[in-house]
């Protein structure tokens, strides 16, 4: 999931933390109904729509985020109260239950209300976790392309009418209706709406082999805080196993040993436990060992249970079972590494109940998730444009999947172009402990530009341990083109001089970097 943004705390630290919520019994539904939900955070993606699911499920739901935006204009439009006063810590009189988001501190004022008060409190994860329970938990992991999946796989089910639940750490304007819906179709309901993180769906599964059962609840399961150990998967995929999130884990092992305790909680296979985990880069050695549910790996290797076969040129997939031809289908966004997001999604899909050719369907025409890969536009130049793309990535194996896929898909350097790449590392403890390899992912850049690096969790000690400026003398000795500006003005204004016609510009990072790339096209700000 997408880091949250900071909100206002006290610079009191409590003494106690607020009481627990008691854990239902296994298989109870998680009891909503007639009581008061104070969401801290409400604004965010994951937030937002768990927000919705509550009140669908009967709660009376309120809450506050540090500022307002078209996510809370868009919860209040739909009868969710908003407050922007976090710093007061007030509560509503009537409240039940808090439920906070990864980014709320323990001593934030509200926090700090609901332990005074004797309120209850949940993380996100905990109460997306319980919202599990009773429902068809499908939960998607791994170090990268857990949103990706998580829209496709949502979108999919929609179309091929399993109608999920499904909430996603960002927005994309196909996930309400699905991919094959028709232009202009109205939203039956719900938040939803041209860029939605969230969808509601049924609260049995409609049709298929798995008809009359829990209704599914798809959602992405993030490994940061250990976040995805308190959810309740039936049926889960990990994607992949990188060392991240250092700052909380220290070593790759302990990422390993956190993704294995995740797939001990998906139930034995005569229960429907299923798990889909990558052939490589996964260590699904380590963390398939001793489990219950059914394994199947997925892969580019003919090793694999699933094979992915991918033409990077034309964007068409293959998809293969046991030397047995499962979907094709011809993607619309480029990349190898969104084939195999889509690949994982239709496994998934297939595994619950849908069919396979109108998946593929779905998929092919999937258009892809705001900040992955998006195409932003042309920016005109004298003497022809400039194309535009926003990503997300974070992380060197994204920066370098996404930055060779759409040299290989856009191909500027036959036109006479270039890569321009403007990057903002998140987060200091990730920079330092991954700035070799950070320095490796922008081989295929031809100009970096670095602003600050994005402070969010990090300690004021880490953050003066390394600078932009590290990552940027790391960059010029191998040999590319970089250098360290800021603020986001200063970078656009430097885009404006150099720019040429056929360049193409790639705005990057988790932060509030995707600025640089709307403020260049002229589009102001989200």
């Amino acid at each position: 999931m997408p880091d949250a943004p900071k909100h206002a705390a006290s610079p009191v630290a409590p003494t106690t933390r607020p009481q627990t919520e008691p854990t239902p019994r296994p298989g109870e539904p998680f009891a909503v109904t007639g009581r008061h939900v104070w969401m801290i955070g409400i604004g965010g993606c994951g937030m937002s729509g768990l927000a919705q699911m509550l009140r669908a499920r009967g709660a009376a739901v309120s809450g506050s985020d540090s500022a307002a935006s078209p996510v809370t204009e868009r919860l209040e439009a739909s009868g969710i109260p908003v407050s922007f006063d976090q710093a007061a810590g007030r509560l509503p009189e009537a409240c039940d239950l808090v439920v906070a988001s990864a980014a709320i501190r323990p001593d934030h004022a509200e926090m700090l209300s609901a332990t005074t008060r004797g309120v209850p409190a949940l993380s996100y994860a905990e109460a997306l976790g319980r919202c599990m329970l009773g429902r068809t938990g499908v939960c998607v992991a791994g170090t990268h392309g857990k949103s990706s999946i998580t829209a496709m796989l949502g979108a999919a089910l929609t179309d091929a009418g399993l109608d999920p639940t499904v909430i996603v750490g960002a927005t994309c304007s196909q996930l309400p209706l699905g991919c094959l819906a028709s232009p202009g179709v109205a939203e039956p309901g719900g938040l939803g709406g041209p860029r939605a993180g969230f969808r509601l769906g049924s609260d049995t599964i409609p049709l298929g082999p798995r008809a009359g059962r829990p209704g599914l609840l798809v959602a992405e399961s993030c490994e940061f805080n250990r976040s995805f150990h308190h959810h309740r998967p039936t049926i889960a995929a990990i994607t992949s196993v990188e060392a991240d999130h250092l700052d909380i884990y220290g070593s790759l092992d302990a990422v390993v040993e956190s993704f294995a305790e995740f797939a001990r909680l998906i139930p034995a296979a005569s229960e429907g436990g299923y798990l889909l985990i990558a052939d490589e880069g996964a260590h699904r050695r380590q963390i398939t060992a001793g489990l219950a549910c059914q394994v199947e790996t997925i892969g580019f290797s003919p090793a694999a249970d699933w094979v992915v076969w991918v033409d990077s040129r034309s964007r068409e997939v293959a998809l293969t079972h046991r030397r047995e031809l499962a979907a094709r289908w011809t993607m619309r966004i480029p990349g190898v590494h969104n084939a195999m997001n889509a690949a994982t999604a239709c496994v998934l899909a297939t595994r619950l109940g849908a069919d396979p050719a109108r998946v593929a369907k779905s998929l092919g025409a999937f258009r892809g998730v705001d900040r992955r890969t998006q195409l932003l536009g042309d920016r005109p130049v004298p003497g022809g444009a400039v194309r535009v793309y926003d990503d997300y990535g974070h992380h060197p194996t994204e920066v370098d999947a996404t930055l060779r896929a759409l040299r290989d898909f856009e191909r500027p350097q036959e036109r006479g172009g270039r890569l321009v790449c403007v990057f903002q590392p998140h987060q200091h403890s990730r920079t330092r402990f991954l700035l070799e390899e950070f320095a490796q992912a922008f081989s295929q850049a031809d100009i970096v530009i670095v602003p600050h690096i994005y402070f969010v969790r990090d300690s004021e000690i880490e953050k003066t341990k390394v600078s932009a400026a590290d990552l940027v003398d790391r960059l010029r000795k191998r040999g590319v083109r970089a250098m360290h500006l800021y603020p986001f003005d200063a970078i656009v204004e430097q885009l404006e001089n150099l720019c040429q016609p056929n360049d193409l510009l790639v705005v990057m990072g988790a932060g509030p970097v995707w600025q640089v790339g709307h403020e260049y096209m002229g589009i102001g700000k989200k």
